[in-house]
């Protein structure tokens, strides 16, 4: 029968505690730090100055665009940003594009200007997108002059 010496058990003194302690809360306050020096990197901006006086007119504007009936849609495909908008009678519209942004919806690095050209029954831009999450962000105006704002989503695979 094989007999082992006993081990000599250590003992915790107030040192080991300590560092414990410290070692602990600093992991905690490291990762706090790198978090939230990430989230203020990355954050993509305001969307509006003052939301109180977007909001005044949000509901005006929102009527006024559901009045025009639009149709809106986006879809990626072969280096191309197709965005299509069909009237309520199914036909294609031309809107006059006052601006588009295309990005991702955590980080402006990527943000670009797609330059969109009329192809007869859409508008349509060259685009490089990797994959995942994109945001179209457009403001368009119909030839009534109503002014038309969206932001439409994008997957890429």
């Amino acid at each position: 029968m094989p007999t082992h010496a006993p081990r000599s058990a250590r003992r915790i003194t107030g040192w080991h505690v300590l560092a414990m302690f410290v070692g602990g809360f600093s992991v905690i306050i490291a990762v706090n730090l790198a978090l939230a020096f990430n989230a203020i990197r990355t954050f993509p901006g305001l969307e509006t100055e003052s939301s109180y006086v977007a909001g005044q007119t949000f509901d005006a504007d929102r009527a006024a665009q559901d009045a025009l009936g639009w149709d809106v849609g986006a879809r990626y495909g072969d280096g191309r940003l197709t965005l299509s908008i069909t009237g309520a009678d199914g036909a294609p519209v031309r809107p006059e594009v006052v601006s588009a942004t295309l990005g991702r919806a955590t980080n402006v690095a990527s943000d670009s200007t797609p330059q969109f050209a009329w192809t007869g029954t859409a508008l349509a831009a060259p685009a490089d997108l990797a994959r995942g999450n994109w945001n179209l962000r457009v403001d368009l105006r119909a030839s009534d002059g109503t002014a038309f704002r969206r932001r439409i989503p994008i997957r890429v695979r």
